[in-house]
């Protein structure tokens, strides 16, 4: 399973999420059995170049249709803002859905 967060820098321990606007990075998070396996910052989000699982965003307002149209799940973190925060609701479902 893998997860896009944008975040406002490549510190892994110190980064938090930001609007896709403003991001300085993107967190690409691999999960294996629930647990975070990998972590990588990637300048662009074009530089990825493997299957994205979800993304996840700071709020509905973000623009994901990009994402929506190659199938990628858009969720939102009302309220989490570390990676491990994030993943941790995710895991537990705790993240919105996109409103359509």
């Amino acid at each position: 399973m893998t997860i896009l967060i944008p975040v406002d820098s490549k510190n892994r321990h110190e980064c938090v999420i930001s609007s896709i606007e403003e991001n300085k990075a993107w967190a690409f998070v691999t999960l294996d059995e629930g647990k975070i396996t990998n972590i990588e910052f990637f300048d662009r989000r074009e530089d990825i170049s493997v299957w994205i699982d979800a993304v996840v965003v700071i709020n509905e307002l973000e623009y994901v249709w990009p994402f929506m149209d190659e199938g990628i799940i858009a969720l939102i973190a009302p309220s989490q803002k570390s990676i491990d925060e994030i993943v941790e609701a995710f895991l537990f479902k705790d993240l919105h859905d996109f409103s359509i």
